[in-house]
């Protein structure tokens, strides 16, 4: 049974969510208040899983709630239902929340969020680790580009196409762009292809707003994390753009090939999440690995219980990506684990990941790299000279461009 609290100040919307959610009453425990102080009272003498809170209350609002939940029970999912949409209570909850739901929210979508997001746990071995990701807010970003988008955005000149651009170089900035824009944070329900476009979508006011108020970016501590953020992001922006290309070469549809693509790009996100969240734990993990291609992930594996892979996609998913980028990242290690079906961005970002991982080689040499198994049993293991070639043409491509 997972403890589920939800919290409102009117009675008559608490009994609509109890009728609503009657038949998950097999599955969840769940526990009704009227207040965040009776919420916080509740929470000492009990566990919960998840609080699901309006933002628009008497005495303690949603924001302010939240960010106690945050501070005094990392663990827990925190998730907005609110009606409400005025942009300052928007900014001042960006930090506080996990996902934002708008009312009227109905009963299948409610479940399937509360659901997904406690079933990535299982991706996790250890709790603390689960409790630290639970509480970030953001993660943080290349110095040079942190300071380029403050400039823009402090300017009264500043160009939205600019910082658009920016973003789309910074994985930290990606990621919680991708977050708001996938919330219903800003009542957004068009489909997302790129970071950029998610920057031209919310607007350089809310961007401003998200960056100079909320404060939702920060920069990487480059001084005391091994982690080479700059190849970091090389590599990420390389995987993306191949996996779109195979995506797109395996007739996917456009949405697929865009999810292959972000998803490429946030494959390694966990790796950020290890450098700025156990930055010393993880430094021995980069210095034992330094010279082995291909081997961190099972290191990692040995000093944390988990991997990159699982980190990144459960903090993506508790921000509310799409399922099917949560996937790709998941397993882009081990595709053959998922119980996903046909050829999918999964499919994708493992065949780019490895392809990119070892640039040099092709034939046997890279079939010795592959699941093999895997690429059998969707039928497209004779695809991969012509994903030998993308990837070619990709750093080919790059060669000329220098």
């Amino acid at each position: 049974m997972r403890n589920i609290l939800f919290v409102d100040d009117e009675q008559m919307v608490l009994d609509g969510l109890r009728r609503m959610l009657r038949p998950m009453r097999k599955e969840w425990n769940m526990r009704f208040v009227d207040s965040g102080r009776k919420a916080l009272q509740l929470m000492e003498k009990e566990h919960f899983d998840v609080i699901v809170s309006d933002m628009r209350m008497p005495e303690m609002d949603g924001v302010t709630l939240l960010n106690e939940v945050r501070s005094r029970h990392p663990d827990v999912i925190r998730l907005a239902l609110s009606g409400h949409s005025d942009s300052e209570m928007l900014l001042e909850s960006v930090k506080a929340t996990h996902q934002f739901l708008s009312k009227p929210c109905d009963a299948a979508m409610l479940k399937d969020t509360v659901n997904r997001a406690l079933g990535l746990r299982a991706l996790l071995k250890r709790e603390d680790i689960g409790r630290v990701i639970a509480r970030i807010e953001s993660l943080p970003s290349l110095p040079t580009l942190y300071q380029e988008v403050m400039a823009q955005v402090s300017s009264a000149d500043g160009s939205l196409a600019k910082v658009g651009e920016i973003i789309s170089r910074d994985l930290g900035m990606t990621a919680k762009i991708l977050q708001l824009v996938n919330s219903s944070f800003f009542g957004l329900s068009t489909h997302v292809s790129s970071p950029a476009q998610a920057a031209s979508l919310l607007g350089l006011d809310t961007i401003r707003g998200l960056i100079l108020t909320s404060k939702v970016f920060s920069q990487f501590d480059t001084a005391h994390s091994r982690l080479d953020l700059e190849a970091l992001w090389v590599h990420s922006t390389r995987v993306g753009a191949l996996s779109r290309e195979i995506a797109r070469e395996a007739a996917l549809d456009r949405r697929e090939q865009d999810h292959a693509f972000m998803a490429g790009m946030l494959h390694d996100l966990g790796k950020l999440v290890f450098a700025c969240s156990f930055t010393e734990e993880y430094n021995r993990v980069l210095e034992e690995n330094s010279g082995q291609e291909g081997a961190l992930w099972r290191l990692e594996q040995e000093a944390f219980g988990c991997t990159h892979a699982e980190i990144g996609a459960y903090l993506m998913g508790i921000w509310g990506l799409p399922s099917t980028i949560v996937e790709a990242l998941a397993y882009h290690h081990y595709p053959s684990h998922s119980s996903g079906a046909g050829f999918t961005p999964l499919a994708a970002v493992y065949v780019a990941n490895v392809l990119l991982t070892y640039p040099a080689e092709d034939g046997e040499a890279l079939r010795g790299k592959m699941d093999l198994p895997y690429l059998e049993r969707l039928g497209c293991e004779a695809r991969l000279p012509r994903w030998v070639e993308a990837r070619d043409r990709l750093l080919g491509g790059e060669g000329e461009a220098a």
